[in-house]
């Protein structure tokens, strides 16, 4: 069974983070810098929160608020955390209940990556075409 370790060897451990001291503009900006849809809040070594495209629309954008505002008003502060040892049907479990595309990955204490919904569905894909290649040439080439 797939564990959430592979999609972090292929994609790498490179992680997107912010001060928990930024402000909305700051967050931003790595976000468009990085090409990426969520960053990580930090205090020191610590995760405190996560902010992403979706509490930018509905926390900044439809209330109004300034790129000023601090990113402490409107991040996520209740973290859904996946382990390297998760398996990759597991946390699209729990991303698609929680209704979340972006989960940091934990070794311990030590920040291994970040996966998005759609890294745990691309590996899934991945794994359901080479089991369907391999049943068609088991059945193409089967002897009875």
């Amino acid at each position: 069974m797939a564990r959430v370790a592979e999609i972090i060897d292929r994609k790498g451990e490179f992680v997107v983070c912010v001060p928990a001291e930024s402000t909305v503009q700051d967050a931003l900006e790595k976000m468009v810098k990085f090409q990426v849809g969520s960053v990580l809040v930090m205090a020191g070594d610590r995760i405190v929160g996560i902010f992403t495209e979706r509490d930018y629309l509905r926390r900044v954008a439809l209330p109004g608020l300034p790129p000023e505002t601090p990113l402490s008003r409107v991040w996520s502060h209740e973290l859904v955390i996946f382990s390297p040892q998760d398996t990759v049907l597991e946390c699209m479990a729990v991303m698609t209940q929680r209704r979340i595309r972006h989960v940091p990955v934990l070794d311990g204490e030590r920040l291994c990556g970040l996966v998005s919904i759609g890294d745990l569905v691309q590996h899934a894909s991945a794994e359901q075409q080479v089991e369907i290649q391999y049943l068609r040439e088991y059945i193409a080439g089967g002897t009875y």
